[in-house]
């Protein structure tokens, strides 16, 4: 965990146990690891909105290209028979 062995983080641990106190050390913690899921959570939308627009483009090519086919009127067909008489 970010290159911390467990005698680093005991020793983090009692220091931030010391300076901060027992009864509010709890409450950092929950609202440090509230924020780190917030901004987890921000990271996983950011990364899906950019996907989403990586892959959009050559969709709305796609679908530019079906409606463009569809407004062309289809060539007449001319009768063969029709001409001859």
């Amino acid at each position: 965990m970010f290159g911390l062995g467990f005698g680093e983080l005991i020793l983090i641990f009692l220091i931030a146990l010391i300076f901060i106190g027992p009864k509010k050390l709890p409450e950092l913690a929950k609202g440090l690891g509230k924020g780190i899921r917030d901004f987890q959570n921000a990271a996983k939308g950011l990364s899906d909105e950019l996907q989403d627009d990586i892959n959009s483009p050559s969709k709305k090519v796609a679908d530019a290209t079906q409606q463009e086919e569809e407004k062309k009127p289809e060539a007449p067909v001319e009768n063969k028979e029709s001409n001859q008489s």
